[in-house]
């Protein structure tokens, strides 16, 4: 999948989610689109770094520990946000994550792998 695609998805993800909860706020479709090119950006860069060194954590929990890593970096996406993006607590941060997680693995799977087989067949 494109970096494109991949952010529009993100930002899709993050904006529903700002809808359905009043914990997890984002000021307008530019703060969802630049907290997606952050989140993107720590996704590549930090999170390989933070999943080698809770591996022992990671491997005990079965991978559910990622999940915590995931809402980590969302935290630390909000913080340099400043006041575009807030999210009320931790908890929020994890709900949110494993939300976003399924609906970028919904928009990617059902919405944007199918377009994109339609559009190399024709």
């Amino acid at each position: 999948m494109s970096w494109f695609a991949s952010l529009l998805i993100n930002t899709v993800a993050l904006m529903v989610v700002a809808g359905y909860f009043d914990g997890f706020h984002i000021e307008n479709i530019s703060a969802a689109l630049l907290a997606s090119v952050l989140l993107s950006l720590f996704n590549v860069f930090l999170k390989p770094i933070l999943v080698l060194l809770t591996l022992p954590v990671t491997i005990f929990s079965l991978g559910l520990f990622l999940i915590v890593i995931n809402a980590a970096l969302l935290s630390l996406t909000a913080e340099l946000m400043g006041s575009s993006f807030n999210i009320d607590g931790f908890g929020m941060a994890l709900l949110a994550a494993v939300i976003i997680s399924l609906l970028n693995m919904f928009l990617t799977n059902i919405v944007w792998e199918p377009l994109k087989k339609k559009r190399k067949r024709n």
